[in-house]
Parts: C-alpha cells; structure tokens; sequence
C-alpha cells in the first residue's frame, strides 16, 4: 500500500501541493540550519554544488544540529503531537500537507525507503527525516 492510501485510510486529510516542494526545502533550511553561514553550509554540502551535495539532513550526519538518531528518533517521532504537517522529497517538487495526523507514524513512510522524506509541522518547530542511506544514515529528529 502506498503512502497515501495509508494515510487516507487513517482519517488523515491528505491534501497534494504540487511544486511546494522547493518552497518547503527553502523554509527548512531558513529554520532548521538559519544559525549556518553560507560558507558553512557549503562545506557540509547542504546545497547542491556542481552537482555535487544538495542534501539538508546532512545538517545532521555533520552535527550542524542537535537531533536524535535512529530508533530514537522513531520514538521522538511516534510521540509528537502531530495536527498539521508537511511531507515533503528531496528529489521532486511534490508535497504534501497533512491534517488531523495525529495518527501518522514511521510505518506509514515505509514505501518511501530509499527516499529523503522530510516530515515537519505547520510551523517549523520539529521534524523527521528519513535518508535514502537506510541503515547507515537517520533517521534523525530535531526541534528548534
């Protein structure tokens, strides 16, 4: 089952976004890595640079940002209160906006596996995300 149809089937108000998912990236970095100089997030290759990098949650695997990690981080997450958030990829425009998710758990990303998936709440307080590197790197879960 998808990620969608699971929500749905959930009670969770899924409502699709299309091309907000640059905008969501811009916001995430504004409150998520805003305490960075530019020179800083170039050196942990936060952005794309000549096609090289272009990943935010390497805010974390370089220790930019306190978070939790791992099954840790799964349980941060179970455990936010969740009424309204984002989901949002870093390799397509797509995103989502979910409402009434108090509902939403990790389990419901599993079709995603292989993705970076960015979970956050309507007002950039905490989020979750999940790494194409599975297993090695994340998930990681922060607040500001």
């Amino acid at each position: 089952m998808n990620m969608i149809d699971r929500l749905i089937e959930k009670n969770i108000k899924v409502r699709d976004i299309p091309g907000w998912g640059a905008y969501l990236m811009k916001e995430w970095e504004i409150h998520f890595a805003g305490h960075l100089s530019e020179k800083e997030k170039q050196s942990i290759y936060l952005s794309d640079q000549d096609g090289f990098g272009g990943y935010l949650w390497h805010l974390f695997s370089y220790k930019k940002r306190t978070c939790l990690e791992g099954e840790k981080a799964e349980v941060a997450f179970r455990d936010q209160q969740k009424q309204k958030c984002f989901i949002f990829f870093q390799d397509t425009e797509d995103a989502l906006l979910l409402e009434n998710a108090s509902g939403f758990d990790v389990k419901d990303l599993s079709s995603e596996v292989g993705r970076d998936v960015y979970v956050v709440d309507k007002q950039f307080r905490w989020t979750f995300v999940l790494t194409h590197e599975t297993d090695w790197l994340g998930p990681y879960f922060s607040r500001r």
